[in-house]
């Protein structure tokens, strides 16, 4: 079941680095910000992941949660969070069942051959478990300081 706009999140399970199990219940009481990127260690998906670490400090006052969703494995993962200092956890997605899920897995022409890659997305998931907004095939760019904006507006909703 693919989540829904202010609908809450279907159930699913998902393991992440520093032994952290995802699931819609794991974060109740706490925003969660779901970032999709293609691979760990590539230039766009580096950007992304330094630029959701430089600002985590924000996140963080507001009381929510990053955690990044690709799908390499739980040890190109560590490397990645080890090697750009991340603060926050990795989601190991090997068997595709998140990205499904939120409807980010699209095919491309990569090197003229069409290839299943990841659309890099953004969700934003409230204090209760409901989904309150996505971003889809995003530029890097800007993109987090339009996230934390979210954020805020999410906690003046609930102010």
């Amino acid at each position: 079941m693919t989540p829904a706009l202010n609908k809450p999140l279907p159930e699913i399970e998902a393991l992440a680095t520093g032994g952290v199990k995802f699931t819609p219940h794991t974060y109740l009481g706490h925003a969660v910000v779901l970032f999709f990127y293609p691979k760990d260690n590539t230039p766009g998906c580096t950007t992304e992941a330094m630029q959701f670490r430089d600002r985590y400090k924000d996140f963080v006052k507001s009381g929510t949660v990053v955690l990044g969703v690709s799908r390499d494995n739980m040890a190109s993962h560590d490397k990645f969070k080890q090697t750009l200092e991340l603060p926050f956890e990795l989601i190991a997605d090997t068997e595709e069942k998140l990205c499904h899920m939120f409807g980010v897995v699209k095919n491309k022409i990569m090197y003229g051959k069409k290839v299943k890659g990841i659309e890099r997305s953004t969700f934003l998931i409230d204090a209760t478990g409901v989904l309150r907004a996505e971003w889809r095939g995003i530029k890097v760019a800007g993109h987090v300081d339009e996230v934390l904006k979210e954020v805020g507006n999410l906690k003046k909703e609930i102010a």
